[in-house]
């Protein structure tokens, strides 16, 4: 996960109208009787205080984690690799995208990942309407920005091309760094690559209509959830549970009230106002992106894993396939 635009990470401008039963959201499990200790927990968030965490925020200021005996600090520092950190046993939990846990894997190290928060994939391919691009098979020729030729946006966008029978070679591709709007607003670009929930935000906002991809409309990947070891997972199963229990009751709250959930972040966000509308439509569109419609809430599937590996392993980037039930559990669910 890497920093975005001066907005959100992960970070489109569509209408989204969301009840409930919409949802597909069902009531998490209620937790177990607060236990006497309180575990005190570090968790290496990968960007800084945003919105877009809103269900954790949520988590932590209705007492969900405070129920399981754990205490959350924030991890918002750039230099703090999650996974290592979880890998070599000095922190127990990390948010992470699925990619990583793939690559993690293929490099002996031993983790896992425990439960999804976005059950869509938040990568998107967008165009400003004004383009003519229409379809992704409109992109052939044309210029396309990356933020780089690393991380959850290039594997989104090498699986998007797979998905639609296109190539690299078909594609003028270009390192904008983390500059998607003002690249597509000023014209260096034809698209650009970024985050469903974040560019095209803040494109409508500053009066540019755009043409949006989303890679989960064309490909089911990981997207991003919670990490932890396969040593925490076994020694310390009550931990894990109640982290992922409290999670999804905040990712639950958040569903069901966006409202309650922005006004509840501006506590935990500097800068942050309850009525900012650029800010309310980017965590509007992040429950998009939390919202297991017919899936269990956190649940990640073993096609998505095949998916996201397969897709490792055309980039190159995994040399050889790993058996997929490695990457994941679903048994600390509610």
């Amino acid at each position: 996960m890497k920093p975005q635009t001066t907005l959100a990470f992960l970070t489109v401008a569509f209408t989204l109208t969301l009840t409930l039963t919409a949802a597909g959201c069902r009531p998490v499990d209620s937790p177990a009787p607060a236990a006497n200790a309180i575990t005190k927990v570090r968790l290496p968030m990968g960007y800084i205080a945003n919105v877009q965490y809103a269900p954790f925020y949520v988590a932590v200021e209705r007492g969900y984690f405070k129920e399981e005996g754990i205490e959350v600090e924030f991890d918002y520092k750039f230099e703090t690799d999650g996974v290592k950190l979880v890998a070599a046993g000095e922190l127990p939990l990390s948010v992470v995208s699925g990619e990583q846990v793939v690559l993690a894997r293929a490099q002996g190290l031993p983790v896992k990942y425990v439960a999804q928060w976005y059950h869509q994939f938040p990568i998107a391919v967008i165009a400003l309407e004004s383009s003519g691009i229409r379809a992704p098979g409109d992109l052939k020729g044309k210029t396309v920005g990356l933020p780089g030729f690393f991380g959850a946006t290039y594997v989104g966008w090498r699986a998007f091309l797979n998905a639609n029978g296109l190539s690299e070679s078909d594609i003028n591709q270009i390192e904008i760094g983390f500059t998607q709007v003002a690249a597509l607003q000023q014209g260096q670009v034809d698209a650009v690559v970024g985050y469903a929930n974040n560019e095209p935000v803040v494109l409508a906002a500053n009066g540019y209509p755009v043409v949006v991809f989303k890679v989960a409309e064309q490909v089911d990947m990981v997207a991003n959830g919670i990490l932890t070891s396969d040593r925490v997972a076994k020694d310390n199963p009550d931990l894990v549970r109640g982290f992922v229990r409290a999670l999804l009751r905040g990712v639950e709250d958040t569903i069901r009230d966006p409202d309650a959930a922005m006004a509840i972040s501006v506590k935990y966000v500097e800068g942050l106002k309850a009525d900012d509308p650029i800010q309310r439509q980017v965590l509007l569109e992040t429950v998009e992106l939390m919202n297991p419609g017919p899936k269990k809430p956190g649940a990640s599937t073993a096609e998505a894993w095949q998916n996201t590996q397969n897709t490792l392993l055309a980039m190159g980037q995994v040399k050889q396939a790993a058996d997929i039930n490695t990457f994941f559990t679903n048994e600390f669910l509610p």
